[in-house]
């Protein structure tokens, strides 16, 4: 009998199509302990769509002496997505949430605004804008206030600031309060609604057309590429007829989606290997992939150390440009837009930093006692970076 095993929020979800119109909520998972979870059965009147048979995820299923479910490769799979309509209740607002009992006047963020000037037009002084700024948090924030973004004032009978808000993005909200003469900030985290959808697809040219028309935004395509990294080098390695499959969030703010969330499971065919990541959160809130055995989905070293597709130069000879003939090439060259971050490949210490022959600007690693890995052709370095770190 299949059925669908889905961790979210602390709590599984076990789906089974003999039983469609239930959901059997698991609590109290124990990692790679052998107690079983206690089981709540909650009934929908509407039964969840079939999955495809080959997804059969064990999210949070490593937790628990139960049968551990795993991806089961399918004979036909056609790319899509269906939703499994699973609604995770959000926490109840704040008081601090509350609307104010007077309307914020809004000013929407110009080019070429400042701080200065906003306060200006709206009537309040610079002193006010000074004490609003000594609050650290506040600091940090509204120095990087953007065009197009919103600030929110309240103001007092003699047109003195009582409240300002600052929206930093769907989930959050700065709030700064008049408290006497001076001012407090607080961070108003914004409750968002948590969907579970799935989508798969086959590779016919690229990784990232595939994710499109299976409806994957790229910052969950981007999130497979990371999870399966250790593994695939997604430059060097994708091939026509590779699939994907992937179980992940999707977050919500009074019914509008605000953009993915984290990925619940993932399945990457590639060369005819197939392998599976199962997202899992350890009681002290630590996160990671796992595979289905429980093996972490990172490796010693990373195979694709930057966010890109096209591959300029691999291992082997090519030819040198100032020599006029074929030599070694003992190493992989991937070409990206200038500025493109470049990533170790695994941690380790900062050994040489300069230019370094034909290498132009060059990095070299140290990874502990038998390893070391050369990054070059870089248009800068990073911030921090110097030798011994």
């Amino acid at each position: 009998m299949q059925k669908i095993i889905i961790r979210s929020s602390g709590r599984s979800f076990v789906w089974s199509p003999a039983s469609p119109s239930r959901i059997i909520v698991w609590s109290k998972q124990r990692f790679f302990m052998k107690q079983r979870a206690q089981a709540t059965i909650i009934r929908y009147d509407e039964p969840p769509p079939a999955i495809p048979s080959r997804l059969l995820l064990a999210i949070g299923g490593l937790a628990v002496a139960t049968t551990l479910f795993a991806f089961v490769p399918d004979s036909a799979v056609e790319t899509g997505r269906s939703a499994l309509p699973l609604e995770i209740p959000a926490p109840p607002a704040t008081e601090s949430q509350s609307d104010a009992s007077t309307a914020p006047l809004l000013v929407t963020v110009e080019s070429g605004d400042t701080l200065s000037e906003i306060f200006d037009r709206v009537g309040l002084t610079q002193q006010e804008l000074h004490r609003v700024m000594q609050r650290e948090e506040a600091r940090r924030i509204l120095r990087d206030i953007r065009p197009g973004k919103q600030l929110g004032f309240i103001l007092g009978e003699k047109g003195e600031l009582e409240k300002l808000s600052y929206i930093m993005d769907p989930a959050r909200t700065l709030e700064i309060h008049r408290a006497g003469d001076d001012f407090q900030t607080t961070i108003v985290e914004h409750p968002l609604e948590r969907r579970i959808d799935f989508a798969s697809g086959v590779i016919e040219s690229s990784l990232f057309l595939a994710a499109q028309k299976a409806g994957l935004s790229d910052r969950t395509t981007m999130e497979m590429a990371n999870i399966f990294g250790w593994d695939i080098d997604f430059a060097l390695d994708i091939r026509s007829g590779d699939r994907f499959s992937v179980l992940y969030e999707e977050l919500y703010r009074d019914g509008e989606k605000i953009r993915s969330g984290n990925i619940l499971g993932a399945e990457f065919t590639n060369r005819g290997k197939t392998y599976v990541a199962i997202h899992y959160t350890d009681p002290q809130g630590r996160s990671g992939y796992y595979s289905p055995d429980g093996m972490h989905m990172r490796k010693a070293f990373l195979r694709t150390p930057v966010e890109f597709t096209r591959i300029s130069s691999r291992f082997g000879k090519r030819f040198h440009p100032i020599l006029n003939r074929m030599r070694a090439h003992k190493g992989v060259d991937y070409a990206a837009p200038n500025g493109t971050p470049i990533r170790a490949t695994a941690n380790g210490k900062v050994i040489f930093k300069g230019r370094k022959g034909g290498y132009g600007r060059t990095v070299i690693l140290k990874h502990g006692k038998r390893y070391s890995t050369l990054y070059a052709h870089m248009s800068r370095y990073g911030k921090g970076i110097r030798p011994g770190r």
